[in-house]
């Protein structure tokens, strides 16, 4: 029995080592950033808090934890919400300070708290609301992928909902008792050299606005084109670090005449310093839950540990083409590589093993073998295609008796007789029954397996005469052993047959788009259709499901955009920030040679929501430095250089909490790395261009607004005595 439970712990220890691992950069970038250590461990305590509220949701809904459902954890995405309200806790505690020129009691501090904590809430608020809505369409996603997403999904949004509640109940009681003393009214270090290089930046953004929107309008539309240029996959593959390998005989080996060719094969993959064992499994087990015929065997071959191979740099695939090159010189086997649990996955989804499944439909079996035979050529041909076979439907050898009816009708032969006497000569015939305890067995006498497959002694079956005597079967039938079916498969009421590949060092989207361009050279009789089936068979139908619902998501979040800003202009100016950020994430992907996958596309819904509370963060700071009574210009710097380190922060505490997702070489890193990725470029590219562009076209879009408006955005909070604030 292969054991999964040693790949279920691999891939549980990834995750964890991710996270804590994030965990800590988190807290190290809080610290540095904060300059305020007490701030930061309170910052920081969201984290294992919110983990704790997670934790008892996935019990409640039965969610276990696993790869896909903590894979997307990031515990900088969790505090980003808290990091902005300590923060400017911290500003307006420290401002405080500073006017009365004394420390303030408890009640004053609750105050300055309560009334920091309302002025950014809404940034964070509408963050989460934002990510929620747009990890929707995932919850819609039905079948496979539903099955392996939704997890995924709930968990993040269990997760954020519970930083969101920490950050307004939690986060501002845990900084009015904790900052009791005197805070510095000094920049930290850090973002002072950080913002002694940014103002000129941003003033020269400011001067040649039209050029960086438009240089932003290209960078959009370039990093689309590159998109498409990707590839695509459902999912990245597994590395389960162990093989399975397929070894396919003629149809009609017998179990005796294949364990014989097993042991030859076994010893020459034994022979490879890398595996540890090889075992194989022939036939159909009585509880037939996978049956299969002697002439396949599966065999599963276990490697060490990396750390113990001769050559640790080696790679799975350099070891998987040494075996095809080794065990094709063993006779009389196809063979075909893939994982066990991978495999089994394609069988359940396509009913085939392999990574593509080209299905060939129709009436005549021959006519779909012929058919199948070419597709099986071209398929050899497409870059990418390994382990290319056509579904053995003939070739099984089939004794056949054919009446000579002039001689029967001379003899007084009927072909019934001769029929009855071959099905008891081969078949048997029954002539009582055995009894076991309950079990009750028929009684079958027929001739022994080494006549029965002797031509000649089948040839000398006598058979009756009418008229007593015997005649030998030869005078009255011809008998020979002719190839015949091996199987007939039916799919959908029709027979079919199937031409597969794996494919190896390219995406399966590509290969599969390829491959269907190339089957216009296939020409399929009246009757015969095709059909394809694989994993892929996922990703067109989870692409279907988003192409309808993503758009629709986009809306409600411009919607929600536009009642937090009551403003159409002002909602765009935040939106932009959601293709700005993408262009990163493609760019990171273009760069470690990653295709698209549904894993990336996770990525690309939380991105959306960090490039949304960043955009929310300048516009609201924008909009209050209007409300009292600044000029444009003088806002847009002051609001871009007073939320300078919340979105350092913020961008910073998200990207790192991926990066050891994105480094990682672990069990399971495979399908942890393309989210990754796609979040640390797209959080960079999102905060250079947010701090950057965004003003541009802020200025750009009130250039000839009146200087002040009418009706402040933010909701004023009113000046609650200090003695009420408790």
């Amino acid at each position: 029995v292969y054991d999964r439970t040693t790949l279920i712990d691999k891939t549980i220890a990834t995750v964890q080592t991710n996270l804590i691992e994030g965990a800590l950069l988190v807290v190290v970038v809080l610290f540095a950033l904060l300059g305020n250590l007490r701030a930061a461990l309170v910052t920081a305590l969201v984290i294992p808090l919110s983990m704790l509220m997670v934790i008892t949701g996935m019990v409640q809904q039965g969610v276990s934890a696993n790869l896909m459902s903590l894979g997307a954890l990031d515990f900088g995405l969790i505090v980003d919400g808290s990091v902005i309200i300590v923060e400017n806790c911290m500003l307006r505690l420290s401002q405080r300070q500073h006017q009365l020129g004394r420390l303030l009691d408890t009640g004053e501090r609750l105050h300055a708290v309560y009334l920091a904590t309302r002025e950014v809430f809404l940034p964070s608020l509408v963050s989460v609301i934002v990510v929620v809505l747009v990890n929707l369409p995932i919850f819609a996603l039905t079948g496979v992928e539903g099955k392996m997403f939704w997890p995924m999904a709930f968990t993040v949004v269990l997760a954020l909902l519970s930083a969101l509640v920490l950050s307004v109940t939690f986060v501002p009681a845990a900084v009015a008792l904790a900052l009791s003393g005197r805070l510095s009214e000094k920049e930290n270090p850090i973002v002072a050299a950080v913002k002694r290089g940014y103002e000129p930046a941003l003033g020269f953004a400011l001067r040649q606005r039209i050029a960086v929107a438009a240089g932003a309008v290209v960078l959009v539309v370039a990093s689309g084109w590159l998109a498409t240029r990707l590839g695509s996959e459902f999912m990245p593959s597994l590395d389960e670090g162990d093989i399975a390998m397929h070894a396919m005989r003629i149809p009609g080996t017998g179990l005796d005449q294949a364990v014989a060719m097993q042991k030859p094969l076994e010893e020459v993959i034994s022979g490879f310093p890398e595996v540890e064992r090889i075992f194989a499994k022939l036939g159909t087990a009585e509880v037939a839950t996978d049956p299969m015929p002697p002439s396949v065997a599966d065999n599963f071959i276990m490697l060490k540990s990396r750390e113990d191979w001769p050559d640790p740099s080696k790679t799975k695939a350099e070891l998987v083409a040494e075996l095809e090159a080794a065990v094709a010189r063993v006779p009389g086997n196809n063979y075909e590589f893939t994982q066990p649990i991978q495999m089994r996955f394609n069988e359940l989804i396509s009913g085939v093993r392999s990574d593509l499944a080209i299905k060939v439909y129709g009436d005549d079996l021959e006519t779909l073998v012929e058919v199948g035979g070419r597709i099986k050529e071209i398929l050899k041909t497409v870059p990418g295609a390994a382990d290319v076979t056509l579904e053995q439907a003939t070739g099984l050898p089939v004794t056949t008796v054919t009446p000579k009816r002039e001689l029967l009708f001379r003899y007084g032969i009927n072909v019934a007789d001769v029929q009855d006497l071959v099905a008891m000569a081969l078949g048997g015939e029954s002539v009582g029954q055995v009894f076991e305890g309950d079990a009750r067995f028929d009684l079958v006498v027929r001739l022994p397996e080494r006549l029965r497959n002797d031509l000649a002694t089948l040839e000398n079956l006598p058979v009756p005469l009418p008229d007593g005597g015997y005649v030998p079967l030869r005078e009255v039938a011809t008998v020979t052993t002719e190839p015949g079916p091996n199987q007939i498969n039916r799919e959908n009421g029709k027979r079919r047959v199937v031409a597969s590949a794996n494919v190896r060092g390219r995406d399966l989207g590509s290969f599969v788009a390829d491959v269907q361009a190339r089957m216009s050279e296939v020409a399929m009789p009246p009757g015969y259709w095709l059909d394809y089936g694989g994993t892929f068979e996922q990703l067109q139908s989870a692409t279907a499901r988003l192409q309808l619902l993503v758009p629709l998501t986009l809306v409600l979040i411009f919607g929600l955009l536009l009642l937090t800003f009551g403003s159409a202009k002002d909602a765009l100016l935040v939106f932009s920030g959601v293709p700005l950020a993408l262009t990163g994430g493609v760019a990171a992907l273009w760069l470690r040679d990653i295709p698209l996958s549904i894993s990336a596309g996770v990525g690309f819904i939380t991105l959306s929501g960090v490039a949304v509370l960043t955009g929310v963060v300048m516009v609201a700071a924008f909009r209050q430095l209007l409300d009292e009574g600044q000029d444009l210009e003088t806002a847009i710097v002051g609001g871009s250089l007073l939320r300078l380190r919340p979105i350092l922060m913020v961008a910073l505490v998200a990207s790192l909490g991926f990066l050891p997702m994105a480094l990682n070489t672990g069990t399971g890193a495979e399908v942890q790395r393309p989210l990754a990725t796609v979040v640390i470029g797209g959080i960079i590219s999102a905060t250079l261009l947010s701090l950057l562009v965004l003003p541009a076209l802020y200025r750009l879009a009130y250039s000839g607004a009146p200087l002040r408006r009418e009706e402040p955005a933010v909701p004023v909070v009113p000046n609650i005595p200090a003695a009420d604030a408790h």
